[in-house]
């Protein structure tokens, strides 16, 4: 038997000759991985040369023919979710709501002044302020605006999540965001609208639709899209306008990403479409008059 030896494999990582060693090895091949100054080689039997390069070249077209077949399979379109425009109602109905009742005096006459996000008082302990600030708005023309945006990118997210658990997850990463920048911002800082759960719900859609479809293979164009394109949107939208709240926005973006993110983890995934989306929309609902009547009631 010869003792010469063939190198039919080099590479600078360790384990891409390891794994031809493999296979070498499945077809009755040894073969001996030596190291040659910054790479590795893989070493058969001179004998067995001319086979194990053909086997190798073989497992090359094989894999190279496997890629393209997957990427040239398309990816699935993720579920959608029907009645998505149910919880676009209710959000629209509660800010009209809550403007029209401000702007005609109906109950208390300093109900919005009780409902702002106000910093210092957050930090005393009212912590309500983080939902109530999200249904007041300065003046029509900032009411319109989150109305169209937070209808459009709700309407998105329940279309992938459901009505109901987009909404909850919106409401409750606004108000978290909102809590955020009260609790850890100077004393002083003063706001209200819906923009925080705007960029809330922008991060949650952007979020979840990149983490569901990561595992495929796709171009990385293809998988990080959603969330490049989120990011983009928070740039472009949240940063426009006078008295703009950057850091309310950008607060409310990445906890909606946080949320989104956690939504696709298979076991949550699974488990949250045994929760009835009304009973999910009921609560972001419940979370709202909740804090509205400590905030009117204290």
């Amino acid at each position: 038997m010869s003792t010469a030896f063939t190198v039919v494999f080099r590479s600078a990582r360790r384990s891409e000759c390891e794994e031809r060693a493999l296979v070498l090895l499945a077809l009755g091949i040894a073969a001996v991985l030596q190291r040659e100054g910054e790479q590795f080689v893989l070493e058969v039997d001179s004998a067995d040369g001319d086979q194990a390069l053909r086997q190798l070249q073989a497992y090359e077209t094989e894999r190279r023919l496997e890629r393209h077949a997957r990427r040239a399979i398309p990816a699935a379109p993720l579920p959608a979710y029907r009645y998505a425009w149910v919880g676009c109602v209710l959000y629209a109905a509660v800010l009209v709501a809550v403007a029209l009742m401000i702007a005609n005096g109906l109950g208390r006459l300093d109900a919005f002044e009780r409902g702002t996000l106000d910093g210092a008082a957050v930090q005393h302990g009212q912590w309500w302020r983080a939902w109530t600030a999200l249904t007041l708005h300065l003046d029509a023309e900032h009411l319109l605006a989150n109305l169209a945006a937070g209808c459009w990118f709700g309407y998105l997210a329940s279309r992938q999540l459901g009505s109901g658990t987009a909404w909850l997850l919106t409401v409750t990463g606004a108000a978290a965001a909102n809590l955020l920048e009260a609790l850890l911002g100077p004393p002083a800082h003063r706001a209200v609208g819906a923009s925080t759960a705007v960029f809330a719900a922008l991060g949650l859609l952007a979020a979840h639709a990149w983490r569901t479809r990561f595992h495929l293979s796709q171009r990385w164009a293809l998988r990080w899209g959603p969330l490049i394109a989120g990011t983009v949107l928070l740039g472009w939208l949240g940063s426009a306008g006078e008295n703009t709240d950057l850091v309310g926005h950008a607060a409310g973006f990445a906890i909606g990403a946080l949320l989104g993110v956690a939504a696709a983890i298979p076991a949550v995934d699974q488990a949250l479409p045994r929760v009835p989306q009304w009973l999910a929309g009921l609560a972001a609902l419940g979370s709202l008059a909740l804090a509205w009547a400590f905030a009117l009631g204290v």
